[in-house]
């Protein structure tokens, strides 16, 4: 792709998340999530596979329909309440409509069928600003909305941690997993949402750099599929050794910096008197957890008998990745 087109999408992506992290006005709220959509869909077609476009075209319906059904919302409060200020929401049909038009934004359940689906069809750094930023701008409005139902964030946040967990087992594309891990995670977030708002973005943040560095160790081991990861030890062996610590931070093992946030979580749920609520949360997190061992495991103790250790490519085949990668794998792995 022409790098003058790049800056201009990439300058789109930045505008899109920044015009509604400053919207209080639900237009304007609407114009930078459909700046942020138009953006990403150069970045997602620009390899003309048909797998690409197949993702790319449904994720435009995807965001489209959530979009309008935004649209949609936001006017029927203003006609039903006069009022097109985000955070003075009162009547419940547009509030319910907004909060499931967000859910299918970001892929929460059951309005996750998109995501799994569309991310398989990327390459991975296309589909990491698919898993990190483009749910930056739909974060900010859930944040920013008074009244929601907690019933509705209850349901949405429990549906997403077990059909994160349930989704992922028996998979064996990298990229389905991570697109599940997603879902989980985000339901974490909007489990806590309503109690403690700091929570969510704790949680949010600690995702994205965990996400991050995945993301990276798989784009340099050039591997898409769990039976891939089998030769990536002749690749890079300190890499391969660091991995299993950074998918297990990501599946919530203490002492890892992915415990923390669930941990919080946890304790914030018991002090709401939802101990129920917690326990399945906590129940599902060991889902997740089978799948990360899974893909630990074929990483570190497995051996592919095809590669003679003499002829192995030992160094970095990008070394410009290697200083986010390190930064981003000591941030995941130590608490």
């Amino acid at each position: 792709m022409n790098p003058y087109i790049l800056a201009t999408l990439l300058f789109g992506l930045g505008l899109g998340t920044t015009i509604t992290f400053a919207s209080s006005h639900w237009l304007l709220a609407w114009m930078g999530l459909e700046i942020n959509t138009l953006a990403i869909i150069p970045l997602m077609a620009q390899h003309h596979h048909p797998r690409a476009v197949e993702a790319t075209t449904k994720y435009f319906l995807t965001q489209a329909t959530a979009a309008a059904m935004l649209l949609f919302a936001s006017t029927t409060n203003a006609w039903l309440t006069g009022q097109w200020d985000i955070q003075q929401m009162s009547h419940p049909f547009p509030l319910t409509l907004i909060t499931l038009a967000l859910a299918l934004k970001i892929g929460l359940a059951p309005m996750h069928t998109w995501l799994p689906e569309v991310l398989q069809g990327l390459d991975l750094t296309t589909g990491l600003v698919l898993s990190t930023w483009q749910k930056l701008a739909p974060f900010a409005l859930l944040l920013q909305i008074q009244n929601i139902n907690p019933t509705i964030l209850v349901t949405l946040g429990l549906a997403s941690t077990l059909v994160g967990g349930w989704g992922g087992l028996n998979q064996t594309q990298l990229r389905k997993v991570l697109a599940y891990s997603s879902i989980a995670h985000l339901g974490w977030m909007i489990l806590i949402l309503q109690y403690s708002p700091s929570l969510t973005l704790l949680a949010l943040l600690t995702y994205f750099v965990m996400t991050f560095s995945t993301f990276l160790v798989f784009k340099l081991n050039k591997s898409t599929s769990i039976n891939a990861l089998a030769i990536s030890w002749t690749k890079a062996p300190i890499l391969t050794s660091l991995t299993p610590l950074v998918l297990l931070s990501l599946g919530g093992l203490p002492p890892l910096t992915g415990f923390m946030p669930k941990w919080l979580i946890l304790q914030e749920l018991a002090k709401q008197d939802l101990a129920p609520l917690a326990t399945l949360a906590a129940l599902s997190a060991l889902l997740s957890l089978y799948f990360y061992l899974r893909i630990s495991y074929a990483m570190t103790l497995t051996m592919s008998p095809n590669n003679l250790t003499g002829v192995t490519p030992w160094r970095f085949s990008s070394p410009q990745l290697t200083l986010p990668l390190a930064i981003a794998t000591t941030a995941t792995i130590s608490l």
